[in-house]
């Protein structure tokens, strides 16, 4: 199996297993961001997410007591709260840029606070 075709299949089994709890927790609850309460119907039901109270996907009971239905924007909020408590998994460190900065030297154009505020 090529690297594509495993990330294809990867991908549909997300998909799969995405469409199987939204489409329970849509069936369970009101059509009503859980967060900002905006309403959704028709087109802008695709919006709507469910978004895993313990974040973890894997946790899906029957009687859905690990979801809550979030619209995109809050449920990005919430998984942005997630990662300030520091609890968005290990950094990964290979987007980090080792080039160019254009910040790099900055600081030897300002004096430092106190060294050279005694000079005559």
């Amino acid at each position: 199996m090529s690297h594509s075709d495993a990330f294809k299949k990867i991908q549909q089994d997300l998909a799969d297993r995405e469409k199987g709890y939204r489409a329970k927790a849509l069936k369970m609850f009101p059509h009503v961001c859980g967060s900002c309460a905006r309403e959704f119907e028709g087109k802008n039901l695709k919006e709507l997410t469910v978004h895993h109270k313990d974040h973890n996907h894997d946790n899906n009971p029957p009687d859905g007591s690990n979801w809550e239905l979030l619209c995109v924007y809050c449920h990005d909020n919430e998984h942005e709260k997630h990662k300030m408590k520091g609890y968005g998994g290990p950094v990964d460190d290979s987007f980090k840029s080792e080039g160019f900065s254009a910040f790099d030297g900055l600081d030897s154009f300002f004096p430092v606070a106190g060294k050279d505020e005694n000079k005559s």
